[in-house]
């Protein structure tokens, strides 16, 4: 089985250690998921192993032929491609094929009678089938579309940030690497389309190497985690559950030997304090004794816990109400005709595909973004705290304490208690040693966390949240989730992440992608399983894709290619094995009784059923038009 090593790589940035020998070997078949604090380094030891930097000492070992794809959090594309050309930049030889071929494509569309043209067309499609780079061709699209990307001839300089990661996303995809490194896969990505992730990456035969914020994904997806802790990394077998019950062990046995260590320490310092007659050349070894303890008994003791505590501002009986509001970008409805009353103490959860307005409504309420017709009045107690996807201008030469130091000099708790901004950044893991460290040397994720730091210093009785669990590491999002839980203001938040949707929503707003919130009552969960099981069958789950599914088509085409010849020949046939599919599982669905595992499984399978029959509609509706 192809294998990579990790050997004892260290990386350090200026001062501050990331992670210290760190050893291990990734297996064709093992997913593992690495998790850790925000500026623990997960994305560096990522980058590092792709080969997109170097560590300070160690070695990665594998063989010549082993192939990695990386996706970084921003991964790097070419603006003046198209989303396809982009998604086709592999060096694979099916994908050197599909470019050779989509370029003859394009050549011969502009000049149809070029004769040269014809025969390079001909070894172009020679080449699609020695490297089988038809199922390439056909899967990239297949990909794109089920990540919420249908437009395949935009350019990729024209993509918003989201669709620029799911660009990235399918372009590592499609690459089938031995080894496949995922930084952050989740992020901007919709439920349906981390559904489709989490099936694509169990079925995968390589290795998979990834950082999310996502408990639920990683959950369903990983064998393996490696949690980076205090520059060591520590090696877990099974998925996030089993990580948790193993971790909790293993911290109970380091309290334990922590106990002895500072029992020890105690007795070492005692000794020591006698003078220098006691501390001679011949107690040289019980001096280092001595040092060795008293580092043990500090790197357990630093080890402070992340905690929220923070008074909040008087909430009124009124917090907001929207009255027949009405928003459109272009021809596009956001908000048709929307009125809801929120309550002082409600917990919102905003859910529905990307691009379908769930932001725009949260700047509504921000009084960021005006509404065409209607209104939206606010209480007048209402003291908001708005935490969006991206940080507030930050002075990258600011330090951190004089930033919070512009929201409050001190911090007073819930119980009372006056606390410093240094205190506070204490609580929130920034080491004192950091404390006067410019902004401008921190990891995106400590950016974040101080920019939430910041936010609730403010004393706000009202939150809204748009996609908080983005660059959050798992610890902040606990501790979160549980001050969020006893917060006395009303929260809104914006979100795809299962795990912390069930957490705070009790509501649920669903943009259904028409103009259209419908109102769910429960968790998000709840609301999946609703979701996966009623498709189709109520308005309120017929939610709206965010764009038609269009497959590109060529200028002045009027024939078939060879490839679509042949698929055209398949495709009703397809069509029918699909439908003949979703009948059988029904018919299950009907006779599947209390088995609420086996439910599930049909589910999902009906689910993926329907998705491929729809695409398939989608190809037989563009191949019928070139048909002889």
């Amino acid at each position: 089985m192809k294998q990579l090593k990790v050997e004892n790589l260290t990386k350090t940035y200026g001062e501050k250690s990331l992670f210290e020998d760190v050893t291990f070997a990734i297996t064709e078949g093992e997913r593992i998921g690495v998790i850790g604090v925000n500026g623990t380094g997960k994305s560096t030891l990522l980058s590092i192993i792709a080969g997109m930097e170097e560590g300070d000492k160690g070695a990665i070992t594998k063989a010549k032929d082993y192939t990695i794809g990386f996706l970084a959090q921003d991964p790097v594309l070419m603006d003046e491609h198209t989303v396809l050309e982009e998604v086709f930049q592999g060096e694979t030889r099916a994908l050197q094929a599909v470019r050779k071929y989509e370029q003859v494509l394009l050549e011969m569309a502009i000049d149809p009678d070029d004769t040269k043209l014809h025969d390079r067309f001909t070894e172009a499609q020679h080449a699609m089938d020695a490297t089988n780079a038809w199922d390439v061709n056909t899967d990239a699209k297949t990909i794109l579309d089920r990540l919420g990307i249908t437009d395949l001839t935009a350019k990729v300089g024209s993509l918003s940030g989201g669709q620029r990661k799911r660009v990235g996303l399918a372009k590592v995809m499609i690459e089938t690497p031995d080894l496949l490194i995922l930084d952050e896969p989740t992020n901007h990505l919709d439920f349906t389309s981390i559904r489709f992730l989490e099936d694509y990456l169990n079925r995968f035969r390589g290795a998979v190497l990834l950082v999310t914020h996502d408990r639920y994904f990683l959950d369903r997806v990983t064998n393996h985690m490696l949690e980076i802790d205090r520059g060591t990394a520590y090696r877990y077998v099974g998925n996030y559950e089993k990580f948790m019950e193993s971790k909790a062990i293993r911290m109970e046995n380091e309290m334990r030997e922590g106990e002895k260590n500072r029992n020890l320490y105690r007795k070492e310092l005692a000794w020591m304090r006698r003078g220098a007659k006691a501390r001679s050349t011949k107690q040289k070894a019980r001096q280092d004794r001595f040092s060795d303890l008293e580092g043990k008994v500090k790197s357990k003791t630093d080890d402070t816990e992340l905690q929220l505590d923070f008074a909040t501002s008087r909430l009124g009986k009124q917090v907001f109400t929207l009255e027949n509001v009405d928003k459109r970008f272009a021809e596009k409805h956001v908000l048709q005709d929307f009125s809801l009353i929120i309550q002082p103490g409600e917990r919102i959860g905003i859910t529905g595909n990307n691009g379908t307005g769930k932001s725009t409504l949260l700047n509504m309420l921000a009084g960021r973004v005006t509404p065409d017709t209607g209104e939206i009045s606010t209480g007048q107690t209402v003291r908001i705290g708005y935490y969006t996807q991206q940080n507030e201008e930050m002075d990258p030469d600011q330090r951190m304490i004089a930033y919070l130091q512009e929201a409050s000099e001190v911090v007073k708790t819930s119980d009372g208690e006056v606390v410093s901004v240094s205190n506070m950044l204490e609580r929130f893991l920034f080491p004192p040693i950091t404390h006067g460290k410019k902004i401008g040397s921190l990891s995106g994720g400590e950016k974040r966390r101080l920019f939430l730091l910041k936010i609730l210093m403010e004393r706000p009785n009202v939150l809204l949240l748009d996609e908080p669990t983005n660059d959050l590491d798992t610890q902040t999002l606990t501790v979160l989730e549980d001050y969020l839980e006893t917060f006395n203001g009303t929260v809104i938040t914006v979100s795809h992440d299962r795990y912390f949707l069930d957490k705070i929503a009790r509501k649920l707003l669903v943009f259904t992608g028409i103009g259209q919130i419908e109102t769910y009552l429960g968790e998000y969960s709840d609301f999946l399983t609703d979701y996966e099981s009623r498709k189709g069958k109520s308005k309120m789950f017929a939610m709206e894709p965010e764009k038609e599914i269009v497959v590109e088509k060529p200028k002045e085409k009027v024939k078939h290619t060879f490839e679509e010849k042949r698929e055209w020949a398949e495709i009703e046939g397809l069509i029918e094995v699909q439908e003949a599919k979703i009948t059988t599982i029904n018919a299950d669905l009907e006779t599947v009784g209390s088995d609420f595992t086996k439910a599930n499984e049909l589910n999902s399978a009906l689910l993926e059923a329907e998705t491929e029959l729809e695409r398939l509609m989608g190809r037989w509706e563009y191949l019928s038009q070139f048909a002889d």
